[in-house]
């Protein structure tokens, strides 16, 4: 009995003394600033600033803040650490400036260091210098002569487009049809075309879709025609796909890889809108996100009909780094390579025909990007290592607090940018 009183004794004082404990750590709010948008320009050096505020009644005393800062490979550059010391109710603000080895993008860890526990506040990318990120391609030295071999390929097949009212979508102001087409090899693909019913011509919006994305219903973009494309075997022919993960099949050969036939998807598609009689042809414009924003860059590359072109956190673009950044979809990829047996060399030698960086050279026409800064499926190095490559009009739009998506304003963006090319 004196035993158990004891120990409830005992259990009470460690109770009371963990109050007490915690009572004597401060709490402390932080708010880290929006400086620059998070993106830094030379000659000025990246600063994060930080507003530090103590909402307990007790000094600090032994609580300091930590900044790590590593490339978007992990790569360690800095870490900084600064010391506070905050009456009740007081802030601060803390500044870290540093120096970056190179233009590119950078990954922030701010943390809470009391004693010895260690508290993440917040991680977060930023980037420096973007239009200066040097990314080599890598092509190989046959890739016109194998995309003009597609493309002659895919002029020898019958489009036989067909085009089926959507009644129940259709209003005074806007027909709906679901279109059918074919394109290389034959294989059909689909989708959803919007036309006002006012007879004129009109200038035109193809949106490439992302990859495994749902088809929607176009018609939000008042006095123009809207196509959103499904290619083989995602969108609206994700039913009778035959393909499995898109971006693993056909690592064999490059005549086979899926994107050989995706990509001629998106010339089939310009094909279309340019053989409509209510298209005016010279102002035909490519917008999508993701892996759309891939296939915009590509249908520009591929074909000069495209007037402009709007991305946003384009895909499948400088391989060889985007592997080492990311965990999809490098993993899928790399395991399928080893099921296959098949050498680094034969897999980054294919996937050199199909990545963005390499086809960005040939686009001719205006491109406005809009980039997540925060993104981490398709980080913004690998963005900017495709649209650094650009040589005609080119614009960009970083925004700091999304991640592989953009904010709605970006609507009235890309809108703003096509109204600039009307005739």
């Amino acid at each position: 009995m004196k035993y158990g009183v004891l120990s409830l004794f005992f259990v009470i004082t460690l109770s009371l003394s963990a109050q007490i404990a915690d009572k004597e750590q401060p709490k402390l709010n932080y708010q880290v600033l929006l400086t620059n948008d998070w993106v830094f320009y030379a000659p000025e050096t990246p600063v994060i600033q930080v507003i530090a505020k103590n909402t307990d009644g007790v000094v600090t005393t032994g609580t300091s803040l930590q900044l790590e800062v590593t490339t978007d490979q992990y790569k360690k550059v800095t870490t900084l650490s600064q010391t506070l010391s905050l009456q009740k109710n007081d802030s601060a603000q803390i500044d870290f400036s540093f120096v970056v080895p190179e233009p590119g993008f950078y990954r922030c860890r701010l943390s809470e260091k009391s004693g010895n526990e260690v508290r993440e506040i917040k991680r977060f990318n930023i980037g420096y210098e973007p239009t200066a990120i040097v990314s080599l391609p890598d092509a190989p030295a046959d890739l016109k002569a194998f995309w003009d071999e597609a493309k002659a390929e895919l002029s020898q097949v019958e489009p036989d487009y067909k085009l089926t009212l959507i009644p129940d979508s259709t209003n005074q102001m806007r027909k709906l049809y679901k279109v059918t087409m074919k394109s290389l090899g034959s294989i059909e693909i689909s989708g959803y075309y919007s036309t006002p019913t006012q007879k004129g011509k009109y200038p035109a919006v193809i949106s490439y879709m992302g990859y495994g994305s749902k088809p929607w219903i176009p018609g939000g973009t008042p006095g123009y025609v809207e196509f959103v494309l499904s290619v083989r075997g995602q969108g609206l022919q994700e039913p009778v796909n035959n393909y499995g993960d898109w971006i693993t099949y056909g690592l064999d050969a490059k005549e086979n890889y899926y994107y050989r036939g995706a990509f001629m998807d998106l010339v089939r598609a310009i094909d279309f809108v340019a053989s409509r009689p209510e298209v005016n042809t010279r102002t035909i414009f490519a917008e999508g996100g993701s892996q759309g924003g891939a296939f915009s860059l590509a249908a520009c590359a591929l074909d000069n009909r495209v007037r402009a072109a709007a991305p946003t956190i384009p895909f499948l673009s400088d391989y060889p780094d985007y592997f080492k950044i990311v965990h999809w979809p490098a993993q899928p990829v790399l395991n399928k390579q080893r099921e296959m047996g098949l050498s680094d060399e034969h897999l980054y030698r294919l996937l050199s025909y199909f990545n963005i960086k390499n086809l960005a050279g040939w686009i001719k026409c205006p491109v406005i990007m809009g980039v997540g800064l925060q993104d981490e499926v398709c980080p913004p190095h690998t963005n900017f290592a495709g649209f650094n490559r650009i040589s005609s009009e080119k614009a960009y739009h970083i925004y700091p607090l999304n991640g592989h998506n953009t904010p709605e304003s970006w609507w009235n963006v890309r809108v703003e940018f096509f109204e600039r090319f009307l005739e």
